[in-house]
């Protein structure tokens, strides 16, 4: 079977464990840049150009979409399954984990714990909406920002008010969400394939510091998740539509958190935290849905 790993960058840990996975289970890997390809809609069907290229051979793709450019990256996802190449990630499930404030509106639906959180057009009335998650401290987040990077924690109610505007000045959307004291500067990183959760590591920010991601400094370690850690990491994995996903959790006196769900989550922390084949076991679930795929079409 050739398999396609859609990433920018081949020297990326990710990209190539996930490679050496293919080729260890006894497929044919390929790299493709999801940024050259070409997305041609015609009377005959679609197809996607690579380098000038059509691409005729592929029967599944792991797509590792970059957040800065979800949007073209999604559209080049759909083509493929529009091509009926199967994918390990849903383009539809990409687009809304993608979407901050749209994921946590579909995990608040779900009736699954997370932060209380409230985001408002109105920008005279800070106050008001500061009462909805409570006093300061407050967490004071970007919609957009990735890998920990515009998250403020606001220590009073005026520091808040302060970096909202600063925000809005900006033209940036933010949201404020309710401060988990307890959490002690970590979180829990579940990695779900399939419905199960096959590693969890617990991430600790460095001294002084609220955000535990691994790109800011934290520090990770193996993790035995409980029965609620388990059961939340696999709610929140279902709800978004997620065959493969990076739950993040925070421990707190209410039970597990969820932060937010990761569609395209890193290998090289949760592997080296776990010493589990994080990348082995993707390939698995792709060769069990496309040969499933396969008998429903003989059927």
């Amino acid at each position: 079977m050739n398999i396609a790993v859609l990433s920018r960058n081949p020297s990326l840990y990710s990209t190539k464990r996930l490679v050496e996975a293919i080729e260890q289970k006894g497929h044919e890997p390929r790299i493709i840049d999801h940024l050259k390809c070409d997305i041609i809609m015609q009377d005959d069907g679609p197809s996607i150009y690579y380098c000038g290229d059509q691409l005729t051979d592929i029967q599944a793709i792991i797509p590792r979409i970059g957040a800065s450019v979800t949007y073209f990256g999604t559209a080049v996802v759909r083509q493929f399954e529009m091509m009926k190449v199967f994918s390990a990630v849903s383009s539809l499930a990409i687009t809304r984990s993608r979407d901050k404030l749209r994921s946590l509106q579909i995990l608040s639906r779900s009736g699954l714990k997370m932060p209380k959180t409230a985001f408002t057009n109105f920008s005279k009335e800070e106050n008001k909406t500061l009462r909805h998650v409570g006093d300061a401290p407050v967490i004071v987040k970007l919609l957009e920002g990735t890998q920990g990077l515009g998250v403020v924690l606001a220590e009073t109610n005026k520091a808040a008010k302060s970096v909202v505007e600063a925000f809005e000045g900006l033209r940036a959307r933010v949201i404020l969400q309710e401060f988990i004291e307890e959490a002690g500067g970590a979180d829990i990183r579940a990695f779900v394939v399939d419905g199960e959760v096959i590693g969890a590591m617990k991430r600790q920010g460095k001294d002084g510091e609220f955000r535990s991601n691994l790109h800011r400094g934290g520090s990770s370690q193996m993790i035995t998740l409980k029965r609620s850690e388990k059961a939340a990491a696999l709610g929140a994995a279902k709800a978004m539509g997620l065959a493969i996903a990076g739950v993040d959790m925070l421990q707190s006196k209410r039970g597990p958190l969820i932060l937010e769900v990761n569609s395209s989550p890193g290998l090289e922390g949760i592997e080296k935290a776990t010493n589990v084949d994080i990348a082995g076991k993707i390939v698995d679930y792709i060769e069990g849905a496309t040969s499933k795929r396969k008998k429903k079409i003989q059927a």
